[in-house]
């Protein structure tokens, strides 16, 4: 009895060791079934990643990304003082006149005359309140004026702001001063300081160099020696060869010079450019491109200089009005020319068929596919920009009246199809 209860005991047992094999098994295929439909899909994925394309408003572009030279028409203005140091006077990026004074070498003992000059005005100030009997309406007006810049200066809070103020109420002291001093009377303490100050003044003004702007323009401090040797006026001059002798970095700032300044045409300056592009090759003077610099400002820019390098490279010269402040700071640049661009419904190139001469794309909509005609504007190497053709347009090509009548036209959020298969579209 014992014995067929151990029996059915081990059968019971391989029951369920079979049925746990079995399971096992079971789970093991549907794995490795899960496995190699994924894998199918992956392939189908990377084969094709999908088959429809939503059509929505985009910008092309026939572009390529260069390295450019920086050339302006720039005249550099230095005096014979330039060991002396210099003073601004007109800014980095302010614009002089012909004959304007743009910057000043200091004298050689500025530092002291002008202390000497500061503490004469402080006596002056004190010998002034003795001689308000001699005050004339000019006085007066400067008085006003000097408690009107008072109060501005009161109210700022700028610190370039409150400089140019307080420049402003020296100078005007300095005034008031001049004429109490010239209507006192011979001999008088305030006649002597005033005429002492007056000495000092002349000997600071002689001992300066002021240098004024040649002609008109943008003013710079950003010398680096190659105005004269990157110029307008010498593009026949320019190869690659010459260009990378010059070993300049791209992007690097040109440093400021304390010793001497710089006056720019800013109506124009120039970017000489090495291409290998076919578009490069078949680009005439006087064609019109855009220039995309490091801001991502895109600029107008002309064509006005090409010269054959060799069988695959072209140099150019692109003549811009725009940004040229920007460009002040810079020598060697990179940048992006443009030699196209155009807007409008933009497509993957390989949704679009073509058929007797003619370009289609096909429409799907809730599975319902239309054959239409599109004209293709512009082209890359990736899409295209297509519109639909106008009534005029559609009757040049031969349609008629009724088939113009029925044709559809592609709008913005249309769906289409890539790859397709003309044959298989009504």
């Amino acid at each position: 009895m014992e014995k067929q209860q151990l029996e059915m005991n081990n059968k019971e047992q391989a029951n369920r060791n079979r049925k746990r094999d079995n399971k096992k098994i079971f789970i093991f295929l549907l794995f490795i079934l899960i496995l190699i439909y994924f894998i199918y899909v992956i392939f189908l994925l990377i084969k094709d990643p999908t088959d429809i394309f939503t059509i929505e408003e985009g910008k092309l572009y026939q572009e390529e990304t260069k390295v450019g030279y920086i050339i302006r028409d720039e005249v550099v203005v230095k005096g014979n003082n330039y060991k002396n140091g210099m003073e601004h006077i007109k800014n980095e990026g302010e614009k002089a006149t012909k004959d304007g004074n743009i910057f000043r070498y200091y004298s050689k003992n500025e530092e002291s005359l002008k202390k000497q000059i500061e503490e004469l005005d402080k006596e002056i100030q004190v010998a002034m309140k003795n001689q308000k009997d001699l005050y004339s309406s000019d006085v007066k007006i400067i008085e006003n004026q000097l408690d009107a810049e008072i109060e501005k200066l009161n109210q700022l809070t700028d610190l370039s702001k409150i400089v140019e103020y307080e420049k402003k109420i020296n100078n005007l002291v300095a005034k008031k001063a001049k004429i109490v001093g010239e209507k006192s009377s011979s001999g008088s303490h305030l006649k002597q300081l005033n005429d002492k100050r007056l000495s000092l003044e002349k000997e600071l003004n002689e001992g300066a160099e002021t240098i004024k702007a040649p002609k008109s323009g943008i003013v710079s401090y950003k010398v680096d020696g190659l105005e004269e040797i990157l110029t307008p006026n010498n593009f026949s001059a320019l190869s690659k060869q010459y260009l990378d002798n010059l070993n300049l970095k791209t992007g690097n700032l040109i440093a400021t010079s304390d010793e001497c300044g710089k006056v720019i045409n800013n109506f124009e300056a120039y970017i000489a450019t090495i291409s290998n592009s076919n578009n490069a090759k078949e680009a005439k003077v006087g064609d019109k491109v855009k220039i995309r610099l490091l801001n991502n400002i895109e600029i107008n820019a002309e064509i006005v200089y090409i010269s054959q390098e060799n069988e695959d490279e072209t140099l150019l010269v692109l003549k811009t009005n725009k940004e040229i402040e920007e460009l002040l700071n810079y020598r060697k640049v990179s940048f992006d020319l443009i030699w196209w661009s155009y807007s409008g419904l933009k497509v993957p190139n390989q949704a679009i068929a073509e058929k007797d001469g003619l370009h289609y794309v096909v429409r799907n909509r809730a599975g319902y596919l239309s054959k239409i005609l599109v004209e293709v504007k512009k082209q890359n190497d990736r899409y295209s920009i297509i519109t639909n053709y106008t009534t005029d347009e559609l009757k040049e090509l031969g349609f008629s009246s009724k088939e113009i009548t029925d044709m559809k036209n592609i709008n913005i959020y249309d769906e289409i199809i890539l790859k397709p298969d003309l044959e298989k579209v009504k």
